[in-house]
């Protein structure tokens, strides 16, 4: 691909590369894979100019990870930051270096099982606000580095405990040693520090033997897409994309409110505007005369609501509509 003529001294611009593809996927992860091998795959698939992730699953994990494209990865904040619940199989008796069955065992317990009882009481203790310290083998930074390359290096570093929230923990299938656990949860928990440390109150050891995220709000009970699926359509952009939500589906926790022409087009350029059917107070999806999406706002203390998030260009100015 050339570039575009410039101006002397200018940067050569770069065309995007693949099409415009605007939606949300609703992707069943498979197993084995990182969430970014399996997003290039069907970014590619998708023959999409721009896609990411919203929050990483573990390869070993398998299930619901959206997937945004185009202008919804303006919205991928909100489902960062959304509660999430998991299926989780606990491998009793031993701790890996990674909290699960893809690493190394370094530590064997003399207890190699529990009772129901002994679980059904260490599971009502980890329900609520509770603190977790991050695990060595995440994504998270220490003095600018990840901490799994720390740990792939053998370091070991020290991480403050992070305030998380069980809103739900309860025993799917019991089995003294390998419980089926079923976990609601808010952004930042990790269910495999969770399985360690309620093993822990029982005075044993565990690690994640499987894992699925079966949720991520607001998309409870929504049905999700295998990659065989797109991989089966990916000749057909029309179909591929009939598999994709549309970009107000992850804000759907915020009210809507309409806009007429005029405050459409001052909003879009950065203004507050009035709006008559506004909340009192918090975030807001914006809609056109149309019904398109403008993007997220926010109602001011002065009543007015503020642009916060813009997806698509302003608007033309009302009076210099034809």
């Amino acid at each position: 691909m050339s570039d575009s003529p410039v101006n002397k001294g200018q940067r050569p611009s770069r065309r995007a590369r693949g099409r415009q593809v605007d939606g949300i996927l609703l992707l069943d992860k498979p197993t084995g894979m990182t969430s970014n091998r399996v997003l290039q795959q069907v970014k590619r698939l998708f023959n999409a100019n721009k896609a990411g992730h919203t929050g990483s699953l573990d390869p070993l994990a398998s299930g619901m990870l959206p997937l945004c494209f185009g202008q919804a990865t303006k919205a991928s904040a909100w489902l960062l930051n959304a509660d999430k619940s998991y299926e989780v199989v606990a491998a009793i008796g031993q701790r890996t270096d990674t909290a699960d069955a893809d690493g190394a065992v370094v530590e064997t317990a003399d207890k190699q099982s529990v009772t129901e009882a002994e679980l059904q009481a260490a599971v009502e203790k980890f329900i609520g606000a509770i603190e977790q310290v991050p695990p060595m083998y995440s994504a998270l930074r220490k003095d600018g580095r990840r901490l799994y390359e720390l740990a792939r290096e053998g370091k070991v570093v020290e991480r403050e405990a992070r305030p998380v929230h069980i809103y739900e923990l309860e025993i799917l299938q019991f089995d003294p040693q390998r419980p089926r656990l079923r976990v609601r949860c808010s952004k930042g928990t990790y269910v495999r520090t969770l399985v360690e440390d309620i093993a822990l109150s029982m005075g044993t050891l565990a690690h994640v033997a499987a894992l699925r995220r079966t949720e991520v709000q607001p998309f409870a009970g929504a049905e999700m897409v295998s990659l065989e699926q797109i991989e089966a359509t990916a000749a057909d952009a029309v179909a591929l994309d009939r598999l994709l939500l549309p970009v107000d589906a992850a804000l759907q926790a915020f009210p809507a409110v309409h806009l007429d022409s005029s405050a459409a087009f001052y909003l879009g350029n950065g203004h507050s505007v009035t709006a008559s059917d506004r909340p009192e107070e918090g975030l807001v999806r914006l809609y056109n005369p149309d019904g398109a999406l403008l993007g997220i706002g926010e109602v001011t203390d002065d009543g007015q609501v503020a642009p916060k998030r813009l997806f698509p260009a302003p608007l033309q100015r009302p009076d210099r509509q034809k």
